[in-house]
């Protein structure tokens, strides 16, 4: 291989790596000529929200983007399989504007989704989107993101959603801490956080044996105390 070709081949390599997952093919189109035209090299195109969790497990692309709407599995529950294997893969969600789009992204964003972007936007923004995630920032509306700021603020309980800032237990434990101080059951739990019961209960567990109690009353007793007498995580 001559030397210019390597050099070609590397400047490929260093490229943003993208799959995109819509139903429709014109909007499949239309997202890889802005990408390509970017910069950004689309490995595959997925039909549907089974073959885009085969092509991310498959490719591990740098970002996925996903629609929405989907036949067989929808964008939200694949993203969440996703994950579920490669919890560092970085998912876009896209979706249609309507009425219930920051819904959408709220459970986007619980699913584990980096953003979450409606189609009305500026189409040609979405590479400096893909860009930012890839650089640690999220990519949401400010509707969104205030939506987001208003929820934690009514959320019950002065000190619900803190954790000090020194804990055995992970984020997600103390998000499953919350959940079982609002005296949600197992299963609503799951459907909350959008994970598999068998997952909360093995948070469960964790968080019984890290806290050394054996009821969720006595975990979630001691979580206050924890709150009460450490600052929180801001």
């Amino acid at each position: 291989m001559g030397k210019a070709s390597q050099l070609a081949e590397m400047a490929i390599d260093e490229r943003l790596r993208a799959v995109i997952a819509d139903d429709d093919p014109f909007a499949r189109r239309v997202i890889k000529d802005v990408l390509s035209e970017s910069g950004v090299l689309v490995v595959a195109e997925a039909r549907d929200g089974r073959e885009a969790v085969e092509f991310a497990l498959y490719y591990r692309p740098d970002v996925v983007i996903m629609d929405v709407a989907m036949p067989g599995l929808d964008g939200i529950l694949a993203t969440h399989q996703i994950l579920k294997v490669v919890p560092d893969q970085l998912v876009i969600v896209l979706t249609g504007a309507g009425d219930e789009d920051d819904q959408l992204g709220l459970l986007a964003l619980r699913a584990g989704a980096a953003g979450f972007i409606t189609k009305d936007v500026d189409i040609d923004a979405l590479p400096r989107a893909l860009e930012g995630v890839r650089a640690g920032e999220a990519a949401i509306s400010r509707t969104l993101t205030r939506r987001v700021i208003e929820q934690l603020r009514s959320a019950p309980g002065h000190s619900y959603g803190m954790r000090p800032v020194k804990s055995p237990l992970t984020a997600r434990e103390w998000e499953v801490i919350d959940l079982l101080k609002a005296t949600r059951s197992t299963d609503e739990i799951a459907a909350e956080l959008v994970l598999s019961t068998e997952t909360v209960r093995s948070h469960v567990k964790n968080i019984l044996r890290k806290l050394k109690v054996r009821s969720r009353q006595e975990a979630v007793a001691v979580a206050d105390r924890m709150r009460n007498t450490a600052p929180p995580d801001r």
